[in-house]
């Protein structure tokens, strides 16, 4: 709206509300989207301690075309969860190296673990068709004795007690 129309309507007692438009964009957690000033700010640290992180090979952020770094959700909250070993359990840089190889080794091995799991239900699963078919053949070849007795014999030997005189 103009100015003129602004005081017009001032002049008219009417008021003009503006709302602000906010447009919300999801972006993957991985995603380099932050430049080393504001992840700095978002970890709370000095820039040049995240280039220290980056050479010692404790971050590893995105590139742009240009060379620029490009820090992810997930960078800065790696950026805090190496501050808080530092700051608050007193490890140093070769510390904190050795406890995220150490969470890297653990989430390979839960993967891991994971797929043997599976991969063992399958088997149980495979396992128990199978041993269900072997019963089920037997049940057609397997007979209770005539007498009082719980022995079984095979279905040929029922049908023939006594071996064929033709023979």
């Amino acid at each position: 709206m103009s100015e003129r129309g602004e005081r017009r309507s001032a002049e008219r007692g009417e008021r003009r509300v503006r709302t602000a438009r906010s447009t919300r964009i999801d972006v993957a957690i991985d995603r380099g989207v932050f430049m080393i000033s504001v992840a700095a700010e978002l970890a709370e640290m000095h820039p040049q301690t995240l280039r220290m992180y980056e050479a010692r090979g404790l971050i590893e952020p995105s590139r742009s075309p240009k060379g620029t770094r490009l820090y992810s959700q997930a960078d800065v909250e790696r950026l805090r969860r190496i501050q808080q070993m530092t700051a608050e359990l007193g490890l140093n840089l070769a510390g904190v190296e050795r406890v995220l190889e150490l969470e890297s080794d653990i989430e390979r091995m839960r993967s891991r673990i994971e797929e043997l799991e599976r991969d063992a239900e399958r088997a149980q699963l495979e396992l128990a068709e199978e041993l269900e078919k072997v019963r089920r053949s037997f049940r057609a070849e397997l007979v209770p004795l005539p007498s009082h007795s719980t022995a079984l014999v095979r279905a040929s030997a029922a049908r023939a007690p006594f071996p064929d005189p033709k023979r």
